[in-house]
């Protein structure tokens, strides 16, 4: 009888609510009780089935799972039809990364051939310090800041290059880098992302997100001009949500409005409403106003318009704008970095994801736009 492959199991339950309601992450127990208060709910469990659905759908009961009791990856496993081998027990309240670090430590030690983890970059920074580059790993990308390398580009296409991982297909490992933003530098309005080490990645071309890249030197006069154009596009009327970024800055500093660098910001004719707006915030003011416009630009290296660090743009705040009114902005450096790879959605809405798909105008320049493919 053949042995069948065994996945382990680890979820981080709170990953990723901070997004929706402005937080930059949940790293921290008072973070996570601040993103409850303002109304966030957990979605990580929802976005590791989505996964462990594409496994199971693949292989059937040809894989073994090995996880953590409750809410860390038990529950979710059986949410999909799978009886798990549960090797460790569950925290009684939130989840903390010493839990994280416990039951990747547990899991390896009982023997996985390969480890998926629900999380951010939090999360990646506990598996890494764990286990290093022991066991081949995979990410599903739950959290808020996703910088690290070591994540599928969205929680579908996880199983998907988990369940050929395990099926025996010969996928490459390398060492993917695994990056968290430097909270110093963040204080001083700057992000910049710090290596925490490296964790070994199965290698799908196209299937694993890219570790996010800083601004070039030379994109200065690239900037300059796209802030030009949209300083004047944007004398229309229209209510601007304005999504993070040093590109959406220096728009903002074009018409005068001092910009968060990590936040979205809502801006109506050339006068800032709301800094650091929620999900709730966008809703509401989109309520009274009958043209409203988003302009986001692509994550530098990875090229996410919407998934990635502005959850507060939510599928619903997405559908209420309409695809018409999103204005992507983004230098020709920064495209041509994506070396011919298209932009990428995860917005956790098949729906809206399928209607943000195809083609997109892209304002680069003065006078200048692209039409680049959405996937």
């Amino acid at each position: 009888m053949a042995v069948k492959p065994v996945l382990g199991l680890v979820v981080n339950p709170i990953a990723g609510m901070g997004g929706s309601v402005g937080l930059k992450g949940t790293d921290g127990a008072d973070a996570v009780a601040r993103a409850r208060v303002l109304g966030s709910r957990p979605r990580s469990g929802d976005r590791a089935r989505l996964a462990l659905g594409e496994i199971v759908h693949a292989l059937g009961n040809g894989f073994v799972v090995k996880t953590v009791a409750g809410e860390m990856g038990e529950a979710v496993a059986q949410a999909v039809g799978i009886v798990p081998v549960v090797v460790v027990a569950g925290p009684a309240d939130e989840t903390t990364a010493a839990d994280t670090q416990r039951a990747v430590a547990n899991l390896v030690a009982d023997g996985v051939d390969l480890l998926l983890f629900a999380g951010g970059d939090g999360t990646a920074r506990d598996v890494c310090a764990t286990i290093g580059g022991s066991v081949p790993v995979l990410g599903v990308p739950t959290g808020v800041k996703m910088h690290s390398a070591a994540f599928a580009t969205h929680p579908r296409v996880a199983g998907q290059v988990a369940a050929r991982f395990l099926a025996g297909e010969a996928l490459d490992c390398h060492d993917a880098e695994v990056m968290d933003i430097d909270e110093e530098a963040l204080r001083s309005d700057r992000v910049s992302a710090r290596l925490y080490g490296f964790l070994r990645v199965p290698q799908a071309r196209g299937m694993i997100q890219r570790v996010k890249s800083g601004r070039g030197g030379g994109e200065a006069s690239e900037l300059a001009e796209i802030a030009v154009e949209m300083a004047e596009r944007m004398n229309d009327g229209a209510l601007y949500l304005l999504g993070p970024g040093t590109t959406t800055r220096a728009i903002a500093e074009a018409i005068g409005v001092e910009k968060t660098l990590v936040g979205v910001d809502i801006v109506y004719r050339g006068e800032p409403i709301v800094r650091d707006a929620s999900e709730r915030d966008l809703l509401t003011h989109l309520r009274d106003e009958p043209l409203a416009k988003i302009v986001v630009t692509p994550i530098g290296g990875q090229g996410y318009v919407f998934g990635r660090g502005n959850q507060q743009f939510s599928a619903e705040v997405i559908r209420q704008v309409g695809r018409v009114n999103i204005i992507v902005v983004a230098t020709p450096s920064k495209l041509a970095a994506l070396g011919g790879e298209p932009l990428l959605v995860d917005t956790g809405d098949p729906d809206v994801d399928a209607l943000l798909s195809g083609y997109m105008r892209v304002v680069t320049g003065r006078r200048k736009e692209t039409m680049v493919r959405v996937a």
